[in-house]
């Protein structure tokens, strides 16, 4: 993680937050509205970062309070980000 840009990074977290999510068998609608979104527009984005979308730190807090994931799960590295 040493060697990581700031786009790597927010690339990392949206990864996981998809695979947490897709674990806990949400779709991206489902996670939104739980979060208080009427679309997807946030949590698509920002899955792949794509335009820069990122998510921030209330974000990640909403996101493991509804998925029960420990807030520092979303910053590990997986075998499948290292690549």
């Amino acid at each position: 993680m040493d060697d990581m840009t700031t786009e790597e990074f927010y690339r990392l977290i949206g990864e996981n937050v998809a695979k947490y999510r897709k674990e806990k068998g949400l779709s991206q609608l489902d996670l939104s509205l739980s979060m208080g979104y009427k679309s997807v527009s946030v949590v698509s984005g920002a899955e792949i970062y794509y335009n820069k979308i990122h998510f921030n730190l209330e974000h990640i807090f909403k996101i493991s309070q509804i998925l029960d994931i420990e807030f520092c799960e979303f910053f590990k590295e997986t075998p499948s980000s290292l690549s």
